[in-house]
């Protein structure tokens, strides 16, 4: 499988996904498991979240980063701090 890739991005990337007409999605903290059926591409706008992998690695996202989740991914989110994300699949 994949791994998660968490990068910044420039202005110029950002404009080119065309991330800002990308749907919201929001949350209040709180921990779920989570199964990516498709692949996921977000930006992170606002909040915290820990992501812990089924091989036990865990991950930090929060504002400005931009994520990928490989399709096929099984995960539980604990969100930290109430998220606000732009996202989309493929």
């Amino acid at each position: 499988m994949s791994k998660v890739i968490i990068k910044k991005l420039s202005k110029n990337e950002f404009k080119e996904k065309g991330i800002q007409k990308w749907q919201i999605w929001t949350c209040e903290a709180s921990t779920f498991p989570w199964e990516y059926t498709d692949k996921e591409s977000c930006y992170i706008l606002e909040g915290y979240v820990d992501i812990e992998l089924e091989n036990g690695d865990k991950l930090s996202i929060g504002p400005g980063d931009f994520v990928v989740f490989p399709k096929g991914l099984k995960c539980v989110w604990h969100v930290q701090k109430a998220i606000k994300k732009h996202f989309i699949f493929d």
